[in-house]
């Protein structure tokens, strides 16, 4: 694969050019790219490292060849933790953050899961409206969980049944 390269102006994206893949160490600097655009306090490589180490769902999304997302959840006995989802800005508004998630969704359901969880950050209201169309439940806050320009924000936890 080579360098990610943003285009002058994103061409459209079809479903047949698009591919969803199992993530590989050698995917990190493009992961790490993706990740530094689209987040002001991105996970770091080590943190990338250490889910697909132990074995976490890791996947990446690319079209005609460029990773524009990727994803990692944890799947375990009978609920799984979508702990990463994140698109290219270039690339968002475009339905790709529901198909990345939806994917992991339909993976955790075969890996025998029944209940998703997830924190989204609080000022995030894009990803909270995304979450909620597809049937998250708000269940809780966790106070001061995201690092915040000033200090901590909170995150909501989102459920919803597999």
């Amino acid at each position: 694969m080579s360098a990610w390269r943003m285009p002058a102006r994103p061409t459209g994206v079809s479903g047949s050019s698009l591919k969803l893949r199992a993530m590989s160490l050698d995917d990190l600097p493009f992961v790490m790219q993706v990740e530094k655009l689209a987040y002001e306090f991105p996970w770091t490589e080590g943190i990338f490292r250490d889910c697909l180490r132990v074995g976490y769902c890791c996947r990446v999304l690319e079209d005609r060849g460029r990773l524009i997302g990727h994803g990692v959840m944890l799947v375990s006995t009978n609920e799984c933790h979508l702990l990463n989802v994140c698109i290219h800005p270039s690339y968002q508004r475009r339905g790709l953050g529901r198909k990345l998630l939806l994917y992991l969704l339909e993976v955790a359901r075969k890996g025998h899961a029944t209940v998703a969880l997830l924190e989204v950050r609080r000022s995030n209201k894009a990803a909270y409206a995304l979450y909620n169309e597809l049937g998250f439940n708000e269940i809780g806050v966790r106070k001061n969980y995201y690092p915040a320009r000033r200090g901590r924000e909170d995150a909501f936890v989102l459920a919803r049944d597999l």
